[in-house]
């Protein structure tokens, strides 16, 4: 459970990462096309808080969720 619970703190802190980056970049006139990388991004983030929080109802995560986790944000 501790292994698991690991993860799921690094995927949140991976995230937390990426929203402060966000931040940055919300302060500079956007493009289109980094308007649309921003979009795209996002929609990631929701599907990985979709899946984490669809594996935590299920259980401790598994070792094939732990092991797109770490290649996603590695």
């Amino acid at each position: 459970m501790s292994t698991s619970r690991d993860k799921l703190i690094d995927i949140f802190n991976r995230i937390e990462r990426f929203f402060r980056r966000l931040e940055i970049y919300t302060g500079i006139a956007p493009t289109t096309a980094m308007m649309d990388m921003v979009v795209e991004i996002m929609v990631e983030v929701l599907t990985i808080l979709a899946i984490t929080t669809k594996e935590l109802k299920r259980g401790p995560l598994s070792e094939p969720m732990s092991r797109v986790f770490t290649a996603f944000f590695d």
